[in-house]
């Protein structure tokens, strides 16, 4: 049976004594401690000793291994693993793991990143213990579905001036065989095709087809393949690339990334990113294609996503 006592502290401590097994954890209120000792009697009648001795952070670590190489973005997902496996939510057994350790890591980590990268961490958390009850048959529950996420900030609508470019262009310099030069020049063709960072250099001569006018991506953020068409300006900004055998623009994201910035803050200009030339170049493409073409184009399977990257301003509207 479970007993509940208050604490001088504040908290409430749960005490779980049933089949000669005996636990006991203490919590911010009384709910979470009711919470905590009816989960802990269920595993205990129901004889899941196997798992629920393992640490969190072991689970991390297998799902790293197992899991995430098989995904697209499996690099980012292990980083992320393995920064959550150092956190003190990690030495957690699975046995004892309550929503109120999620809630407890959700707002701590909140006073470090912004909302939306807390998100996509509650979201991979959420995923692992998934896979730690379904496949793997370590926990009967996933705690994570009780935990609240925090509200998403609104969509950026940052648009890009041309002011801003030519002093991209400037600061970067003209020199393409240059990283920093190349990293702007990507900015400049992102601008033209709407293709994101990880698309732009993926692209080689054998996806590109400069006869036909298309660039080729057989595999995109969601999955899928998608075929990109390429205005004279952005086939002349290809064109100025120094020849390769290999990826067109010769970065990886870090530099790509990294050198953006370099840039930018060399330029003195506040508040831009490279995903922002996403926005300004749907806004552009707005004005040309139809609804359903302008979404094959970005790679969006639902329209309303086009709502968040369109940032018309009202002197453009001309109303």
């Amino acid at each position: 049976m479970a007993t509940f006592k208050k604490l001088e502290t504040g908290r409430w401590q749960a005490q779980v004594a049933r089949q000669g097994v005996r636990k006991a954890r203490s919590f911010k209120t009384k709910r979470e401690a009711q919470d905590w000792a009816n989960r802990q009697e269920f595993l205990i009648t129901e004889g899941e000793t196997g798992g629920s001795s393992q640490l969190l952070r072991e689970l991390f670590s297998r799902y790293a291994r197992e899991v995430s190489p098989k995904k697209r973005g499996a690099r980012w997902e292990i980083i992320r693993l393995e920064r959550l496996s150092k956190d003190k939510i990690g030495e957690i057994r699975l046995s004892d793991l309550a929503p109120s350790d999620f809630a407890d890591w959700r707002d701590r980590r909140l006073s470090e990143v912004a909302p939306a990268s807390v998100n996509r961490e509650m979201v991979l958390m959420s995923s692992v213990l998934t896979q730690a009850r379904r496949e793997w048959g370590l926990i009967s529950s996933n705690p994570m579905t009780d935990v609240s996420k925090p509200s998403k900030p609104p969509p950026r609508d940052r648009r890009v001036s041309q002011d801003e470019v030519d002093k991209l262009v400037v600061a970067a310099g003209a020199d393409l065989t240059k990283i920093r030069a190349r990293a702007v020049h990507a900015f400049l063709f992102a601008i033209e095709t709407a293709m994101r960072s990880g698309e732009i250099i993926s692209l080689t001569n054998q996806t590109v087809d400069r006869e036909k006018r298309v660039a080729t991506l057989p595999k995109t953020k969601n999955g899928t393949s998608r075929k990109v068409p390429l205005s004279n300006a952005a086939l002349s900004l290809l064109s100025e690339l120094p020849e390769t055998e290999g990826a067109l623009f010769g970065l990886t994201s870090q530099q790509i990334d990294a050198n953006f910035r370099a840039a930018r803050d060399k330029a003195e200009i506040e508040n831009l990113t490279f995903h922002d030339s996403r926005h300004e170049a749907i806004t552009r493409l707005a004005k040309k294609l139809d609804v359903l073409s302008l979404a094959r184009m970005v790679g969006h399977r639902d329209i309303r996503m086009l709502q968040v990257y369109y940032n018309e301003t009202p002197e453009e509207l001309g109303v």
